[in-house]
């Protein structure tokens, strides 16, 4: 059940963002919802590089409570909305995971 809350979440939800919310270029819209997704490169500075029972959250640099009051203030800003809704939607879907993790490990 996890892997399929977290894939909704990474690739279908955004669907529904950007039909909902940017009618007009829903393509454009969920291209940058996904590219969004790339803020997990911070995981290859990770050693070991992935552990099944690690929690992202406050773990990897991009992942940190610091970056996500980032991310809290860019949805605030017009330019920058779209981005900070996929990067928020992504710390929403690893925070699940970490639930999942506990249970699991």
């Amino acid at each position: 059940m996890q892997v399929v809350i977290h894939y909704f979440l990474h690739l279908v939800f955004p669907v529904f963002i950007a039909l909902l919310f940017y009618k007009k270029t829903w393509k454009k819209a969920y291209l940058i919802l996904l590219l969004t997704m790339l803020v997990d490169l911070d995981h290859l500075l990770a050693d070991p590089l992935f552990e099944p029972c690690r929690c992202s959250i406050n773990f990897h640099p991009l992942h940190s409570c610091f970056a996500i009051v980032i991310y809290i203030v860019a949805l605030f800003l017009k330019k920058t909305r779209l981005i900070a809704i996929g990067l928020l939607l992504h710390m929403l879907t690893d925070f699940i995971d970490c639930y999942f993790s506990k249970l699991n490990c």
